[in-house]
């Protein structure tokens, strides 16, 4: 991987193109509060989740969803490049995904469906955040092996009905078709990433929950690197590198940052929590409550991990520990965005950081 890296050098004296900053805004959460959102430092607004009903793309939440999307779009007054996406998917809303896309027929009724939302709200195009081809996400999701092609036929039915919209609607700009997908190499063996890509303008990696709290052992979540010297160990690093290796051109990824902790519950005071057995996993909470609440409690001890390039907190009196993404490991994956000249950042959720305390660094450090 070395030598691949070593390649992305080799682009002349071209200016770099801008890298994107992707944020996923809840809708599910209910009405949006715009009054959160700096439009002005965000690139894209992924709107999470449309849900997938009887194969076609379905606002479980019309009227919310419908609000929403006139209040996100409002924000182009304050940034005109501002692109909405619809999210179709996620944790909890994908397992109809299989079923709907198993036939050509199939796709192209989904693909319909999702086009006629993109046109009728008159946003900016589609992101597929499938969880997960081939796999098992949540309990009770139907998942097959054909999955593996149906993600990449999916894709090119998708990326043709929104050209076909945009020259319908005399758009002149392209209309977008992005993916979130798993950070695992699990998930890279049941999808077709180098057939997939070339429809998609970026592959937005999930780079964190690498430890949840049914994990066996409390880490970290969202690091850059490995912490140890296990070279299988997860990491956002070894994630791209995995994905590049697969087909995936480096300008086409966008690394995940975590505006949210994972808590665990630890069984004794064992290297203040990082890489031991855990009782159980607790709530993190949001950055701002991590920034504001935890780190001036005197309860809590802050640590960084140099080798992972992460932080971590440790209670030792409730033996809780959290592992999350701070101002400095943000300033970290940017500084690794650059270097290899990747697409951009991209954060899950918005409303964990209502202060914009990451925003403003990835802002201000991303080049």
């Amino acid at each position: 991987m070395a030598l691949c890296f070593g390649s992305l050098n080799l682009f002349g004296t071209k200016k770099p193109s801008p890298k994107v900053v992707i944020g996923y805004v809840g809708g599910y959460r209910g009405l949006v509060d715009a009054s959160i959102i700096d439009a002005s430092k965000l690139s894209i607004i992924n709107y999470a989740f449309v849900n997938i009903k009887d194969g076609e793309a379905f606002l479980t939440n019309e009227k919310t969803d419908t609000v929403n999307f006139r209040t996100l779009s409002a924000l182009k007054k304050i940034n005109p490049s501002l692109k909405i996406v619809i999210s179709i998917g996620g944790w909890a809303w994908s397992e109809n995904f299989s079923d709907a896309v198993l036939t050509e027929a199939g796709r192209k009724k989904f693909a319909t469906s999702a086009v006629a939302i993109v046109a009728k709200y008159k946003l900016d195009g589609v992101d597929i955040d499938w969880e997960y081809p081939g796999l098992p996400g949540e309990e009770g999701n139907v998942y097959r092996p054909e999955d593996k092609q149906n993600f990449t036929l999916m894709f090119k039915e998708l990326r043709h009905s929104l050209d076909s919209l945009q020259k319908k609607a005399k758009l002149k700009q392209k209309l977008l078709l992005t993916t979130a997908v798993g950070a695992s190499k699990s998930c890279i063996e049941m999808t077709e990433m180098d057939k997939a890509q070339q429809y998609l303008d970026y592959v937005n990696l999930m780079t964190y929950d690498y430890k949840t709290e049914g994990s066996k052992i409390a880490g970290h979540h969202t690091n850059l690197y490995g912490s140890t010297k296990d070279p299988e160990e997860s990491s956002a690093d070894r994630s791209i590198r995995l994905y590049i290796a697969a087909g995936v051109p480096p300008a086409k990824i966008v690394m995940g940052i975590a505006f949210y902790g994972r808590g665990f519950k630890m069984k004794d005071d064992t290297n203040f929590g990082l890489n031991q057995v855990p009782e159980k996993g607790v709530r993190g909470g949001g950055f701002t409550t991590i920034k504001e609440k935890f780190l001036n409690d005197s309860a809590y001890t802050a640590y960084w991990d140099e080798n992972a390039q992460a932080p971590y907190l440790y209670n030792a009196k409730e033996k809780v520990f959290i592992t999350y993404d701070d101002e400095k490991s943000v300033i970290a994956k940017c500084n690794y965005v650059t270097k290899y000249k990747l697409g951009g950042v991209m954060f899950w959720e918005y409303s964990s950081d209502p202060k914009g305390y990451l925003l403003n660094t990835i802002h201000v450090t991303l080049k």
